[in-house]
This record gives C-alpha cells, sequence and structure tokens, in this order.
C-alpha cells in the first residue's frame, strides 16, 4: 500500500476518532437520556465540547478534498514521493489541529490548518506535474 492511500487511512480513522471527545463531552454534561433522544432544540456545545465537535467538522470538510487528491493521484499513477510528502504533511498537520483546537490555542491551529493546506496543494502538484 502507497504512503497516500495509507495517510488517507489514518485521516479516515482520524476523522472517525474526533467524535470521541465531545460526544464523551456531551455524555458527561447532559446525560445518557439526552444524549439518546432526537436532540431537538439542542443548544450548541461551548468550551472544549464544542471546540472538539468544530474541530471534527472541519476535519470532514477537509477529507472530501484530501480523499479525492489522493484517490486522483493513485488512479492517474502519479503517486510518488512527493504525493507521499504531502499526505504526510496533511494528516499530521490534522492531528496537530484538532489537539490544538480543542485546547483553544488559537494561532497555532490556524497554522495547523495551513499545513493540512498545505499537504493538499502537495498532493495536487504531484498530480499536475
Amino acid at each position: 500500500m502507497t504512503t497516500d492511500m495509507t495517510m488517507l487511512i489514518a485521516s479516515a480513522v482520524l476523522t472517525v476518532l474526533l467524535t470521541l471527545p465531545y460526544s464523551t463531552g456531551h455524555m458527561l454534561t447532559r446525560g445518557l437520556y439526552v444524549m439518546a433522544g432526537n436532540r431537538e432544540d439542542f443548544p450548541a456545545a461551548t468550551g472544549w465540547i464544542g471546540r472538539a465537535h468544530r474541530a471534527h467538522l472541519n476535519m470532514v470538510e477537509n477529507m472530501v478534498p484530501f480523499a479525492a487528491l489522493v484517490l486522483a493521484a493513485a488512479v492517474a499513477g502519479k503517486a510518488d514521493g512527493w504525493t507521499a510528502l504531502g499526505s504526510q504533511v496533511f494528516f499530521y498537520s490534522r492531528v496537530l489541529h484538532a489537539v490544538v483546537y480543542i485546547a483553544g490555542v488559537p494561532w497555532l491551529r490556524t497554522f495547523a490548518w495551513l499545513g493540512g493546506v498545505a499537504g493538499m496543494v502537495m498532493v495536487l502538484y504531484g498530480i499536475v506535474t
């Protein structure tokens, strides 16, 4: 399996794992009965629980273009060292992004997000060259 595909799978696993912090936080603060319900008129979470939820949503948004780029590189036969590096930059930047977002570190969060974008640009560069 290529590094690109390994990083894509690791990113998918990260996306799923990012549901755990805010789900656990909701369970601890709102209880099982509320969480098992339909959650209509569910107030927005605040603090670290809200940040964890937003970190997950941001990861979901970024997974779509990342997956498309990695799969396009694989189908086009363009996966190489450059796309592998870009995929690694994306994944590790997204791990950092999740950690600092949940911790509430604003500027570092932004730089980590930019690292993920840079990783996608690297994969795209590998495809078009």
